[in-house]
């Protein structure tokens, strides 16, 4: 910084011309002295900046409809079990906390794509990209190397973009000290996440906080212990190998085609499950055939809205949860004699759920099955868009087992586009 000053060329790290008192003491380094706290810096800092620079731009643009336009994109991104869902939208950024900041940045990609301008989404794209990096538990010498790299991409496009809106010319302290010397910090104490107050915020949040929050407030220090007692054994608790939780229908094979026609009908089913329907006995038919059953005579079929599996994540098929459907998307690892039939992305390929099933058989053998139906990719030629695999809804329907699921992925469609859909890599 007083190299920066003696040459007279503040303007060029946006600094102030002012005179630092630090400066009069001997060997100081008020970088060294002052760490940058991520979340401060980046979460209720910059990331609010960026926020609130946005919605000016957008009003500028096209005055409130545009700004009106992305709260309802905001209100219209799907459900997913790492994601705070905004109902109504970011109508208060000064209430907003850090981690509400975290959340708002794991789907604002999808929110802004093509809603102004190509640099307006690069700039959130280019944000994510940098945070990520931020995110890292060691980072060797090229790490830090293509750290500081898109740091700079980020800003310079920051300040090109929203350049306008800076009361200050960006002159802001967290802007250069992010900048300038967030990697020498690293260099000289290590990774950010071991200094970040995030993580201690976190830990008051779980372990006081929302123990606190759940007591009568009576003898309240026993209660908290039970409540975080429980939660630490929930965790270390082997979990059951399905657990499957309401029902919604069961019938025998034989009654499948009446209660197919029947329920079709019914007007309480998402348009998700009654597609599901559709195709469930020729699917089912194409299931046994693999498995080489010669005979479904006796065969009893349960429907369930969700089923826990192994690794504590919930497959849900739900018509209507806090007022809308959620239809969980799958991840699903290839074989590898399917590798080379299927474009993948890196040997995973994506599905949507539409039915939860148990299928008794004779001689008490038990299915664990869902009926899924096939992303692919939209072009050979383009394949991610932000660096998200692009995809489009097939009409491909299989039964598959659910020991087969992968994980539980978040997949966006794109706003004002017909079955285009991302798979968000954003979840961190």
């Amino acid at each position: 910084m007083l190299q920066y000053y003696n040459n007279g060329t503040t303007e060029k790290a946006s600094l102030e011309l002012v005179f630092n008192y630090f400066w009069n003491i001997p060997n100081i380094n008020v970088y060294v002295a002052i760490v940058p706290d991520r979340m401060h810096h980046l979460d209720l800092g910059l990331y609010r900046y960026q926020i609130e620079f946005t919605n000016k731009l957008l009003f500028e643009a096209e005055g409130r409809s545009l700004v009106d336009k992305m709260n309802r994109r905001i209100i219209l991104i799907p459900r997913h079990s790492e994601l705070k869902i905004f109902s109504g939208g970011l109508q208060s950024i000064a209430l907003l906390t850090a981690d509400n900041y975290r959340n708002i940045m794991k789907v604002m990609v999808f929110v802004v794509d093509d809603l102004l301008n190509k640099d307006l989404s690069e700039v959130y794209v280019k944000w994510n990209e940098m945070y990520l990096l931020s995110r890292q538990e060691t980072f060797k010498e090229s790490d830090l190397k293509n750290f500081q790299e898109a740091i700079e991409k980020w800003a310079n496009l920051f300040i090109k973009l929203f350049g306008q809106f800076s009361n200050s010319d960006f002159k802001l302290t967290k802007l250069h000290s992010w900048v300038h010397h967030i990697v020498d910090t690293i260099c000289e104490f290590r990774a950010i996440n071991g200094y970040t107050t995030e993580t201690y915020e976190a830990l008051y949040k779980t372990y006081v906080k929302i123990p606190y929050c759940l007591s009568n407030k009576k003898d309240v220090k026993k209660q908290m212990m039970k409540t975080i007692n429980i939660n630490i054994n929930y965790h270390f608790k082997t979990p059951p190998k399905f657990n499957y939780s309401s029902k919604l229908f069961e019938f025998d094979i034989s009654e499948a085609f009446e209660f197919i026609d029947k329920y079709k009908n019914e007007t309480n089913l998402d348009e998700k499950m009654i597609k599901g329907l559709d195709p469930f006995i020729q699917s089912l038919d194409s299931y046994f055939d693999l498995l080489k059953i010669s005979t479904a005579q006796g065969c009893y079929i349960k429907i369930y809205e969700s089923v826990t599996l192994e690794n504590r994540a919930i497959l849900r098929t739900k018509n209507m949860f806090h007022k809308q459907p959620w239809f969980s998307n799958i991840s699903v690892t290839m074989n590898d004699e399917e590798l080379f039939e299927y474009q993948s992305d890196n040997g995973i390929c994506y599905a949507q759920t539409l039915l939860i099933t148990e299928v008794f058989l004779k001689k008490e053998k038990l299915l664990h099955l869902a009926l899924v139906q096939w992303y692919d990719f939209i072009s050979k030629r383009t394949l991610f868009v932000y660096g998200c695999p692009l995809l489009k809804l097939t009409k491909v329907y299989n039964f598959i087992e659910i020991k087969a699921i992968e994980d539980i992925v978040h997949i966006v469609p794109r706003f004002d586009k017909t079955n285009e859909y991302l798979v968000n890599k954003y979840l961190f």
